[in-house]
């Protein structure tokens, strides 16, 4: 799938295909439209391959950035789904008082002092605001999984990129609020790249 990019926007990785994929596997079977929300958005890639997929989906994709928004929005619909889509501006979900099946995120994980050894590609092209995962690349699920319990329907599921080593401390943060660790999905080299994260009742 076509995507545009611009300096406001993280440049999608082969890794992130893992999140995808396991939302695909874990939702698969599942009936009826779903109610997708993807925050931080960025280039919008993860929730227009989604869309993409389920074709009676619809979604909404947040970024605090206003040209990864934009970018995200045409992304969409350069890929036939844009009128199932909606992007805008926020706070991770701080205004948001909808619920959803679904929520996606590809968070900043990277730790404040391991950006300057980053490579050169990763360091110069891409935003420091979608690298900077705070001193122990943790802060933004912190955010994200404390918002979790009036983001999510009942039963609703959440996937995550997470980084290298990252899955069990970011399991702890689900736990401690009140969600079940269903799947930790890894990438193709092996590493542990996605969790899949229920709350309230087991989904399907």
């Amino acid at each position: 799938m076509p995507f545009q990019l611009d300096p406001e926007t993280l440049v999608p990785r082969p890794d992130t295909e893992t999140l995808v994929a396991a939302a695909l596997r874990w939702l698969g079977g599942r009936l009826g439209p779903l109610q997708i929300l993807d925050l931080g958005t960025g280039s919008g890639c993860l929730l227009v391959a989604l869309l993409h997929e389920w074709p009676d989906a619809t979604g909404l994709g947040i970024d605090r950035s206003f040209g990864a928004a934009r970018t995200a929005r045409r992304n969409a619909e350069r890929n036939g789904v844009g009128d199932r889509a909606v992007f805008a501006v926020g706070d991770w979900g701080v205004a948001l008082g909808a619920r959803f099946d679904l929520v996606v995120s590809n968070p900043p994980y990277i730790p404040t002092g391991d950006i300057g050894g980053l490579a050169p590609e990763v360091r110069v092209h891409d935003p420091v605001a979608a690298l900077d995962g705070g001193a122990d690349g943790l802060t933004a699920y912190r955010t994200i999984l404390a918002q979790a319990g009036r983001l999510l329907r009942p039963g609703g599921t959440i996937v995550l990129e997470v980084g290298i080593g990252q899955a069990d401390p970011v399991c702890r943060l689900a736990e401690a609020a009140a969600l079940t660790t269903v799947e930790i999905a890894r990438d193709l080299a092996g590493i542990e790249r996605a969790l899949v994260l229920v709350g309230g009742q087991p989904g399907p």
